[in-house]
Formats: C-alpha cells, structure tokens, sequence
C-alpha cells in the first residue's frame, strides 16, 4: 500500500493514473514542455478551458511539484509557468504520447491537416 496525499494506493501507477485524472493538466505539461507560459497563453492554447478551470489546474500541478509558478515584480505583474524537475522528467512521456496519437489518428482518424506528421 502507497501512501500519498493522504490517498492510499495499491501501486505507484495509480497515482500517475490519480494525477492525470482529466485532459487538462497533462496538456499544460504538453504545453510547458518547450518554454515558460504566462497565464494567458495558456488560457488562449487551452480552449474552450475557463480562466477558473485553468487557475484550479495551474495550481494543482503546482502543489504536486510539477510546475514553477514565477512572479516579476512588475507593474503589471508578470507571471510565468514552466516545468521543474520532476515536470521536465515527464517530456519522454509526452512525446511518447504524441508518437502514438500520431500514428492512431493515421490508421483511424479521417485528417484533414497535412502537417500531421
């Protein structure tokens, strides 16, 4: 038995599993995985997210040590997201990911986008 934030889990790949619940928040790690964000490019690349929807998931992902939320002290006040360790250790993943996204909508999907590699 696992043990983590105060949930009990019978292997480590449900907490990934517990994680990931929703698209969300694997999409901003998708999104953070080049550069830092700000707020509002997340937003604009997230549609139709709500501002609530992506303030919650920021957040999240944050309490889980996943990303770095920084603050300039500016007017107005600037504030970037990006990745840290444990974020950064999650590219391989992604991009695992998006190898088989790519090659599922190719046997299965009707495209309509020739940049789809």
């Amino acid at each position: 038995m696992i043990k983590f934030n105060s949930k009990q889990y019978n292997s480590t790949s449900e907490i990934f599993f517990d994680i990931f619940n929703d698209k969300s928040k694997l999409m901003i790690i998708w999104y953070l995985k080049n550069n830092p964000l700000r707020f509002k490019e997340l937003f604009e690349y997230l549609q139709p997210i709500t501002k609530k929807t992506l303030s919650i998931k920021l957040k999240e992902l944050e309490q889980l040590n996943l990303i770095h939320r920084e603050v300039f002290a500016q007017v107005p006040p600037k504030v970037e997201y990006s990745l840290n360790e444990y974020g950064n250790d999650l590219k391989p993943v992604i991009d695992e990911i998006l190898i088989w996204s790519q090659k599922y909508a190719k046997a299965f999907a009707q495209i309509t986008n020739e940049n789809l590699k």
